[in-house]
């Protein structure tokens, strides 16, 4: 029952836009009051007021907790606030805003993000603390950016309807359309495109044949039809990632070749398929020359040929049309018989 209600609540988080003031205007006015405070704690000390050096004093402390509430928000980023652990609002126009001084801004990607650099940082030899003795701070933010961005996929070892190891790899073009599903719906949105991006490219290489050997046939292939592989993975990923409120706008298969165990193995079968292919062309083609050589000396009368004569020549003509190599005519001044 809690489940079903933790889960209800999470969906039911819909998307509104934060009440905000001028910022501007906000410090402009916070500047003031902090002056006249100031002012008002010299002039009350200076008649013996403590009442009055208090109340301003407290003052000076209220406009430097609304100095908290000043927000910078650059073009193309968005930021989600919470409120005492609830959701408050979203900005997601650029300019300088004055909010409620307690909401702070929620991305929990960003810890992910900041674990990691530590991480590499500690791991590169060096030390917590900087030359001067002090601890080093890494500074992140916590803003969404609402940019296009291109997640390059990593190259994985699939095997394809044939059961033929295949490494593809392909590259997704997306952004946030949904900050505030971004950071309610999932812990790490881009994680979790990075793994539903690996599971839908397992998932339809498996479905599709490499290439097929056979010609005039409809079947898909990956290599063939790579544009029409990639416009299904769209489809499939945009339908498990419309959770996190990201829009998949291009999947491209970027690297598509067999496993190195069989790839020399691939190589050599698809020569062979190719020589065949074009053998049988050759001796398409040199038919054809034959039947059209034998019909116009018969119609023109050049020569009168027996079978036999027409054998031999077939023979000859066929020779020289479908060797590899040129042939080396031999001058007979006699009868062939």
């Amino acid at each position: 029952m809690n489940k079903e209600s933790n889960e209800s609540k999470t969906e039911n988080v819909k998307e509104r836009e934060i009440s905000k003031t001028n910022g501007g205007i906000a410090l402009l006015g916070i500047i003031l009051g902090a002056v006249l405070s100031i002012a008002g704690m010299i002039l009350g000390g200076s008649r013996g007021m403590g009442i009055m050096v208090v109340a301003c004093l407290v003052l000076l402390v209220v406009f430097g907790v609304m100095v908290c509430g000043l927000k910078v928000l650059h073009p193309n980023e968005a930021a989600v606030y919470t409120l005492f652990g609830k959701y408050y609002g979203t900005i997601k126009n650029a300019g300088f805003y004055f909010i409620n001084p307690f909401a702070v801004s929620y991305n929990p990607s960003a810890k992910s993000v900041i674990g990691e650099m530590v991480d590499t940082y500690m791991k590169s030899g060096h030390e917590s603390t900087g030359s001067n003795g002090r601890n080093i701070d890494f500074h992140f933010d916590k803003k969404i950016s609402t940019k296009t961005m291109t997640l390059s996929n990593r190259k994985q070892k699939v095997n394809d309807a044939l059961g033929n190891p295949v490494i593809i790899g392909a590259v997704v073009i997306w952004k946030v359309v949904d900050p505030t599903k971004a950071v309610f719906n999932v812990e790490n949105y881009n994680i979790y495109l990075s793994i539903q991006c690996d599971t839908i490219i397992r998932n339809n290489a498996r479905l599709y044949p490499y290439d097929t050997m056979e010609e005039d046939t409809d079947e898909k292939t990956l290599r063939g039809s790579s544009q029409e592989i990639a416009d299904k993975m769209k489809m499939e990923l945009q339908e498990r990632v419309e959770e996190a409120g990201i829009e998949i706008k291009e999947v491209r298969i970027t690297h598509l070749a067999y496993a190195e165990e069989i790839a020399a193995a691939m190589l050599q079968k698809q020569q062979a398929v190719a020589i065949i292919a074009a053998r049988q062309k050759i001796v398409e083609g040199a038919v054809g020359m034959v039947r059209m050589a034998l019909e116009q000396l018969g119609e023109e009368e050049i020569v009168m040929l027996d079978e036999d004569r027409k054998a031999a020549m077939v023979s000859n003509l066929m020779v020289v049309l479908c060797g590899n190599k040129d042939a080396m005519p031999i001058i007979n001044s006699g009868s062939i018989y």
